[in-house]
């Protein structure tokens, strides 16, 4: 009979096959009311799960991440029981965890309300005190079928009729409730105590737009209420960042209709934009780069070489002129091989370093753009690195530095590191996703990194290192890629001559630091909530005159400080100088000078910063270089 390992290495010897909740129990009674699920030989399974052989066991409970997941699985089950008892003739369809919760869609006959969502959740939680049981129960495929269309409940029969017809299928049972589920779920519905609905939004029935419009209503749960409240709290202060708020409060950027996705830049959210790509222009530089521009549009054939028309069409926009077919380019790799291509090459020359600031589109659904975080339009810091496969460690080791230096200059220091691993749609041997996988696991090593692994999330062309910052209320950004391509210089033709004077293939390293320029910019407006450091600020002072006999003065000041080479503005309006600073106050500008009789007469300027700190008087000179030092060490402003 079964000799159960746990976690600490014990054993514990069972007469007969056992239960993972028999196993919590003879545990302790405490684990036994904790226990959610349990991971058999890795597999997670119910607690109902029953072990008759000798296995590695391991009792989940909330204080694990997949407890949690399970906790936000069962919700969403728990979410769409409520709606059944309430609104009989909804159909349910499918409801997934996502990050920080779940969802469910639903067809109904008419919207929900905030109403709706209130009377909902009250629901849930009345039957989550219920302490109704979680059963799984295994059906075949055509009876379940037919149970679903007898209760007229089509997409879900649709779901099932599509899984092979030789194929058993899991259902789960709740009081009267039953639905598809692979599970696991938590045992009973009292297991689930901390949860909110959040919203409803639309989405389509298996995300295709060609299918009927569902409605989606969203929710949280979380094992403990005080993780609730922070996670609302975040919220709060989220939606007082948001970039959209606060670029149009701060006169930075638009969007509209007729641009769908694409972002019409102001001129103070361009000076941000100027600052942002300049910088990273200097780390190619610094970096041995060379910067190159390649074309938006390419015949179509290029793109089929590269694997893009086949493994990336629909996300690509598509033009044709004098019988020949284009694509407006998503991506600037294939570019940067016909720059290459353009000359023999060397392998002395190796390696070699391109970078582009090149605008590239991607027909992105409109339910996915928000903002400056997901666009149609948008350019890259997009390197390319052609080099031998020995030098590839080195390659990944430097960028492992470079991109945590970028990051901490742009006022980010916790990173986290995750390698992606590959996908079903790929390009290439296992052969050489083995070797291009294990040559970033070599690199990250050598920079002494830790990270997690993402299967099935690599590009199609090759795996990738993911680096996601942390933002200063605790949400995380992918941002930087470094990607090892063995496939796409070959399949384009690349080629370099060898130290035995033989024709050799190079190997592509993809990277990008901060991505999306776009994005980036949106992310720096809601992590420093709109007021930048001072060498990303927009207007970086406004010179305010007292009175009308000050103002030539102060125009003398905002014209020295702009041959300086910073931003600033003058605010000459005849107004009481209260109330100009304390307008220029909510725009957030780094300073304010304030200049009256006596700093006319002696030449000074009255310096305040953001935070209302009074710096008291300064030359010109005493000004200019405390300014010049800030934005060199790139630091903040109180």
């Amino acid at each position: 009979m079964p000799d159960i390992k746990l976690p600490d290495g014990s054993i514990r010897s069972f007469e007969q096959p056992v239960t993972i909740a028999e196993v919590a129990a003879s545990i302790g009674a405490g684990l036994a009311r904790a226990a959610l699920a349990g991971k058999v030989n890795g597999t997670l399974v119910d607690t109902s799960f029953c072990i008759e052989e000798n296995a590695d066991l391991a009792i989940i409970t909330d204080k694990d991440a997949e407890g949690l997941e399970l906790i936000r699985h069962s919700t969403a089950h728990l979410l769409a029981y409520a709606v059944k008892e309430l609104f009989p003739e909804a159909q349910v369809t499918i409801g997934p965890v996502v990050e920080n919760g779940f969802y469910y869609d639903f067809a109904y006959k008419r919207p929900f309300t905030p109403e709706d969502l209130v009377a909902i959740e009250k629901r849930m939680a009345e039957l989550a005190k219920k302490d109704i049981p979680v059963t799984r129960e295994v059906w075949s495929r055509d009876d379940a079928v037919q149970f679903f269309l007898g209760k007229g409940e089509k997409y879900k029969a649709e779901l099932i009729a599509a899984i092979p017809a030789d194929q058993q299928v899991s259902l789960y049972r709740e009081g009267d409730f039953i639905d598809l589920c692979r599970g696991p779920h938590v045992p009973t519905t009292a297991k689930l105590k901390v949860f909110k609905l959040m919203k409803v939004a639309g989405a389509y029935w298996r995300g295709d737009h060609r299918n009927e419009q569902l409605q989606r209503i969203y929710g949280t749960a979380w094992a403990k209420k005080e993780d609730l409240d922070a996670y609302l709290h975040m919220l709060e202060e989220a939606e007082k960042r948001d970039h959209r708020r606060l670029g149009k409060q701060y006169d930075l950027f638009h969007m509209q209709d007729e641009a769908p996705g694409l972002v019409f830049w102001h001129p103070k959210g361009w000076a941000i934009w100027q600052e942002v790509e300049q910088y990273m222009r200097a780390v190619y530089r610094n970096n041995g780069y060379q910067e190159v521009r390649c074309p938006q549009i390419l015949d179509k054939s290029l793109w089929e070489k590269s694997g893009h028309w086949e493994h990336y069409k629909d996300n690509m926009f598509t033009t044709s002129s004098e019988n020949r077919d284009y694509a407006v380019k998503p991506m600037n790799c294939p570019g940067h091989i016909q720059v290459f291509n353009a000359d023999l090459r060397s392998y002395r020359e190796l390696p070699l370093r391109y970078g582009e600031f090149g605008s590239c589109h991607r027909n992105e659904p409109t339910g996915a753009l928000h903002g400056l975080m997901r666009v149609r339009g948008f350019v890259q810091d997009d390197g390319h690195i052609f080099c031998t496969e020995d030098q590839i460690e080195s390659e990944v080791t430097a960028f492992n530095a470079l991109v945590k230096k970028v990051y901490a200059d742009f006022g980010f220091n916790d990173v986290a590191v995750k390698l992606a691993l590959r996908p079903d749609s790929r390009v290439g041997s296992d052969e050489v996703w083995d070797k291009a996988e294990e040559a970033l696991r070599l690199g990250l090593r050598a920079s002494g990194l830790e990270w997690t692994e993402l299967p099935g999330e690599g590009a199609f062309y090759g795996p990738k290192i993911e680096f996601h910052i942390k933002d200063a209320i605790g949400r995380s950004w992918q941002c930087g890629t470094m990607q090892v391509d063995f496939s796409m210089p070959g399949r384009l033709g690349a080629e370099y001559v060898g130290a035995d004077d033989t024709r050799k293939v190079p190997v592509m390293l993809h990277r990008a630091i901060i991505g999306s320029l776009a994005r980036f910019i949106g992310i720096l407006i809601e992590n420093f909530s709109g007021a930048l450091p001072l060498w990303l600020a927009p207007a970086q002072a406004i010179v305010l005159n007292i009175s009308e006999k000050q103002a030539d003065y102060a125009a003398e000041v905002a014209q020295k400080l702009h041959q300086a080479g910073f931003r600033v503005d003058a605010d000459l309006r005849n107004e009481k100088i209260t109330y100009k600073i304390r307008e220029h106050s909510l725009n957030r500008l780094p300073y304010q000078l304030v200049v009256g009789d006596k700093e006319k007469a002696e030449g000074l300027v009255a310096v305040r910063t953001r935070g209302g700190q009074d710096l008291g008087q300064m030359s010109m000179d005493a000004l200019i270089k405390r300014l010049q030092e800030e934005v060199a060490a790139r630091s903040g402003t109180a």
